[in-house]
């Protein structure tokens, strides 16, 4: 009972945040509500679900739009969020058009994106709220945990891949994790593949309720 009522996410929006139960998890899913789960890098609409977990770039992006709606988020803030940078060009505002536009294809299912003067806005479609869960606790490899987090088992270069950094940073990130009790791998060296633990404040994929997949 004590891991029921363990905080299990933490509920992220422009005027602050607080944590979640499982239950209240659950009551979220169930509801009309768009959902960005950062937990698993994914955007959930009533049974449909898309998943970024691959697409780290465009994740990023949903997640600073979910969390500054219904208002606008800022150019600069999703350059520096999504991109990793505060020394803006005109080259990285080109790329964020050609982001946003891949964006609005992978969720064109449940939600819109609309230019504004300042940068952009989401627009939830059939949905009264939009939430975005995060897990309790981020850290810095909260990246390659969130991946690892969707239950199948990651070799190193295939999240090298999925995150675009060098295997040299994900074994790293893989090492501190595995000393950290949150993942661990198994099978031969050229075959080795990586999953997440039992890690308490994250629900497991048994935990969740099943959903249909779109995209």
């Amino acid at each position: 009972m004590q891991a029921f009522e363990a905080p299990a996410a933490r509920l992220v929006a422009r005027d602050g945040e607080r944590l979640l139960r499982l239950e209240e998890i659950e009551l979220l899913f169930a509801s009309h509500a768009l959902i960005i789960d950062a937990c698993r890098n994914v955007v959930r609409a009533n049974k449909a679900i898309a998943f970024l977990a691959s697409r780290p770039v465009l994740f990023a992006l949903m997640r600073v739009l979910g969390e500054a709606w219904p208002g606008d988020a800022s150019r600069e803030e999703l350059l520096a969020r999504a991109f990793r940078t505060r020394d803006v060009d005109e080259s990285h505002r080109a790329r964020l058009r050609v982001e946003i536009g891949r964006l609005r294809e992978a969720i064109k299912f449940r939600a819109e994106i609309h230019a504004t003067e300042r940068g952009f806005v989401l627009e939830a479609l059939q949905a009264d709220n939009v939430a975005v869960i995060a897990p309790p606790i981020e850290d810095e490899h909260g990246e390659v945990l969130a991946l690892l987090a969707d239950g199948e088992g990651w070799s190193s270069s295939a999240l090298a891949l999925a995150l675009d950094v060098s295997p040299r940073t994900v074994q790293r990130a893989l090492d501190g994790l595995a000393e950290d009790g949150k993942a661990e791998w198994f099978g031969r060296v050229r075959a080795r593949r990586w999953i997440a633990t039992s890690v308490p404040g994250f629900p497991t994929s048994l935990l969740l309720p099943a959903v249909d997949v779109v995209g």
